[in-house]
This record gives C-alpha cells, sequence and structure tokens, in this order.
C-alpha cells in the first residue's frame, strides 16, 4: 500500500476506536440543531398567530354586539356591508360576514396564497361563530360613545387579525385586485368603496347613521394602524455630508441608534460636482427627529437630510445605554 494512503488509514481508524467524530457527524449534529431551531420558531409563531387571532376575533364581536348592532351602525369595508345588508334583510350578520367575505377569499388565494386564504377563512368562520354564539352586553347608547368605542374595537380586532397574517375584513384584498388592474392606490380603492357604502346607509337608514357611521370608521381605522404600526413609528433617515465620519460618531454615540454606510458615487450639489461620499442611514423615533436635526446643524448645516416613514422595523437598532456617572 502507498505510504501516504497507508498513513491516512491509521489516522482514521486510531480517531474511530478513541471515539472522535469526523466531520460527518459534525455536520448532522449542526443540521439537527438547524432543523429544531426552525421547528421550535415555526411553532412559537404559529401559537402567537393563533392567539392573536382569538383576540382579534373576541374584541370585533364586542365591538359589534355591544355597540354597532343595538344602535344600528355600520362601518366601512366587508363588516359594514354585512352589517347594513342584515339591517336591510331577515338574515342576520354572521350568514352576511361569511358570504360576503367569500369572494374576497377566493380573490385572496389567487393574489396571496392559499395559506393566507385558509387562515382567513377560519378566522372569519370563527368571528361569525362568536357572534352567533356569543352574547355580549350593551354598553352605551350614547349615539357618540357607540361610534369611537364600536370603531376603536373593532378596528382593534382586524389590526391583531392582521398582525397574525390574515384578515377578518376581505375589503383590502379588493383593492389590492383593483390597484393593480387599474394602476391606482389601494387608499383610493379603500375611499372609492366606503364612499358607496356609507351613500347607501345614507339612503336605507338615515343621515344620522351614515354620518356617525363614518366616525365609526375612522376610529376603527385609526386603531388598525396604531395596532399593526405600534405605539412608536419610526423614521428612515437617509444623510448625504461630507463630515459624515463626525455625524455617524453623534448619532451611534448621542442617539444610542444603529447607522449604516453607503459609498455614493460622484454627483452634483450646491457647490457644484461633488467628489464619491459616504451616505448614512439611520432609523429613529419621531420623538428623536428633533434631537437628530439639531445635531446635524450643528455639524454641518449644508448637509442633505432625508426622511421616510417606516411601517415596521425589526432589529438593528442599538440599544440606548445608561452613562456611568
Amino acid at each position: 500500500m502507498n505510504p501516504f494512503f497507508s498513513g491516512i488509514f491509521a489516522q482514521a481508524l486510531k480517531k474511530k476506536k478513541n471515539g472522535d467524530k469526523g466531520p460527518t457527524d459534525f455536520h448532522s449534529h449542526y443540521t439537527m440543531a438547524k432543523a429544531f431551531r426552525e421547528l421550535k420558531l415555526t411553532a412559537l409563531k404559529l401559537f402567537r398567530d393563533i392567539v392573536l387571532t382569538i383576540l382579534g376575533i373576541f374584541s370585533a364581536a364586542f365591538g359589534l354586539e355591544s355597540f354597532l348592532l343595538p344602535n344600528k351602525f355600520i362601518d366601512g369595508g366587508a363588516t359594514g356591508i354585512s352589517l347594513l345588508l342584515s339591517e336591510l334583510t331577515p338574515l342576520s350578520l354572521p350568514v352576511f360576514l361569511v358570504l360576503v367575505n367569500l369572494p374576497f377569499i377566493l380573490m385572496g388565494t389567487r393574489l396571496i396564497g392559499v395559506r393566507f386564504a385558509i387562515k382567513t377563512s377560519l378566522a372569519i368562520l370563527g368571528l361569525a361563530i362568536v357572534v352567533a354564539t356569543v352574547h355580549f352586553p350593551e354598553v352605551t347608547h350614547d349615539k357618540l360613545l357607540v361610534a369611537a368605542f364600536g370603531g376603536f374595537f373593532l378596528g382593534a380586532g382586524i389590526g391583531l387579525a392582521v398582525r397574525s397574517g390574515c384578515v377578518i375584513d376581505g375589503t383590502e384584498i379588493l383593492a389590492l385586485y383593483l390597484s393593480r388592474r387599474f394602476r391606482t392606490t389601494m387608499g383610493d380603492i379603500i375611499t372609492l368603496v366606503n364612499l358607496m357604502i356609507f351613500s347607501a346607509a345614507a339612503y336605507f337608514l338615515s343621515i344620522d347613521s351614515a354620518l356617525y357611521s363614518m366616525i365609526t370608521y375612522l376610529a376603527a381605522s385609526r386603531t388598525v394602524d396604531f395596532v399593526i404600526e405600534g405605539i412608536e413609528e419610526y423614521t428612515g433617515i437617509t444623510i448625504v455630508s461630507v463630515h459624515s465620519e463626525e455625524i455617524r460618531k453623534m448619532i451611534v454615540e448621542k442617539l444610542g441608534r444603529g447607522i449604516t454606510v453607503y459609498t455614493g458615487k460622484r454627483g452634483f450639489g450646491k457647490t457644484g460636482h461633488t467628489r464619491d461620499i459616504e451616505i448614512l442611514f439611520t432609523a429613529i423615533t419621531r420623538l428623536e427627529i428633533s434631537k437628530l436635526n439639531s445635531e446635524i446643524q450643528k455639524i454641518d448645516p449644508n448637509a442633505f437630510v432625508v426622511m421616510n416613514s417606516l411601517k415596521d422595523i425589526q432589529g438593528g437598532l442599538v440599544k440606548r445605554r445608561p452613562h456611568s456617572k
């Protein structure tokens, strides 16, 4: 046997006798650990989604039964259509919650995916069952309070469902479909749909009911934004300055925020053609914007700053550390 191969064979035999693990064993353990971690994260996400969906269903049902239904108020979207039809026909609200949202669920299967459609179907069916079987007490008959708090609890339910990856009001699916087809924004479509709903409410119910229902819709829409986006609304800041290094240190040390540095190619500014420059990007809360602008003005009054609202943000932030005395 060749001395080289006989040496390798001897080392392998020695490792096997000593119980040493080779690369294959290490790879298998790594694969198993990775698969276990993915399974754990998937299970936690599933549990979180189920809890959020259940909370969303009961919040929406509470808003409907304790505020809107007894006072014949409606909301926008598919829920508003269901409320209006339940007032004009002998069929109950749970039936219309399923029937009205059914076309939107089928549409969502094509636009978003089967998994989304299944989760949405279960959520809407759960809402219909809770409304039909669980009876919440009437809280108040004050019309302004009914409009405000009915919209709040209904919006909270819709927002919690969205955070869990489904919807209990299919209007946004329709808005997504029409915006792609007619090249318009989802906001325009939703506004047009709700305008038609409230016009029908004014004709079939009363103008007062339609006006109070608009307050309900506004309260619900703001609550949805609050639940989805959270308390802290983040702002993305892009900074172009010749003093980028000083600004970078200021953001990290004074604001305690993370930062990303890009390399920008030569362009044109107030002083004519510019050289290659570093471009800074960071994400801060809206409460920190004033302080950041003040600090940038101290370093470079001519800095070019662009701000963009961010819907959501995860990770990447340098947490604020307490300064030692």
